[in-house]
């Protein structure tokens, strides 16, 4: 009976040689396989497509909340675009971590060939293929719906990536410290209290003075506010909001990587 597989050759030399795979292939196959297992999750569809679908058509649509003068699509698009990203790399990677490291997949894949920082590396590119896809999704909806973007591409994709880097470091950061449930019950609330407080939906001028000045500090506030600022008014380089998601996404992802436990 024979094999394809050779062994003690006089050479020493084994077919297929064995070993692992090299690491650009092992992190793109992990990618893969991250971004497949996110997007058959109903719960994580539901968080990353279909409420941001349904909130951009439903308040474009409807006057229910005051957005100011123009139309109600120039406002929410660039929210809901900010929402977009929080769900994905906050909610989204948040939940589906912290119960990877209950079950202890994540311990099994860090002792694989796969070195720690490839995996986190292939999760961060898994959130970004899945982003893109919500960006392109809710633009062709927000256009059918009115929407006459304005500004600068390269500061709406800077804020896309620092907004992604600072919600996947706190995603990270909640799924590595505390239990899954609590995980899965922290993250749902963090998304719910920011959607109506980040200034996605309703205004920051609608709430009180002193409540503006704290809201505004948060990376969703900087993330909506930013993108506003350049699509719906045409502004240059925003940088304060820049500078706020830089803070939020170097103290994320060091904390992060400090205290991220993986049993």
């Amino acid at each position: 009976m024979t094999t394809g597989i050779t062994t003690g050759t006089a050479s020493g030399v084994y077919a297929p040689r064995p070993g692992a795979a090299p690491l650009p292939r092992m992190i793109a196959a992990q990618a893969a396989l991250e971004t497949k297992m996110l997007l058959r999750n109903g719960e994580q569809l539901l968080l990353t497509v279909v409420i941001p679908t349904l909130l951009l058509a439903l308040f474009s649509s409807v006057d229910i909340v005051d957005t100011g003068a123009g139309k109600a699509v120039d406002f929410l698009a660039p929210g809901i675009l900010a929402l977009a990203v929080m769900s994905t790399a906050f909610t989204g990677q948040a939940i589906a971590t912290g119960f990877e490291r209950r079950y202890g997949v994540l311990k099994r894949l860090a002792s694989s060939p796969l070195p720690r920082w490839g995996l986190m590396t292939a999760k961060t590119v898994s959130v970004l293929v899945t982003e893109v896809l919500q960006v392109i999704l809710l633009t062709v909806i927000a256009f059918a719906l009115g929407w006459s973007p304005h500004g600068n591409p390269f500061a709406v994709l800077l804020l896309l990536v620092l907004g992604t880097a600072a919600f996947s470091g706190l995603g990270l950061l909640m799924a590595g410290t505390l239990k899954a449930e609590a995980t899965l019950a922290a993250a749902n609330l963090v998304f719910l209290l920011l959607l109506v407080g980040g200034g996605v939906i309703v205004p920051l001028d609608k709430f009180p003075p002193g409540a503006q000045d704290v809201l505004g500090l948060l990376p969703i506030s900087a993330l909506s506010d930013g993108l506003r600022d350049v699509l719906q008014h045409g502004a240059g380089m925003p940088w304060g909001d820049l500078g706020i998601l830089a803070v939020w996404a170097v103290v994320g992802l060091a904390a992060a990587g400090r205290f991220f436990r993986w049993e």
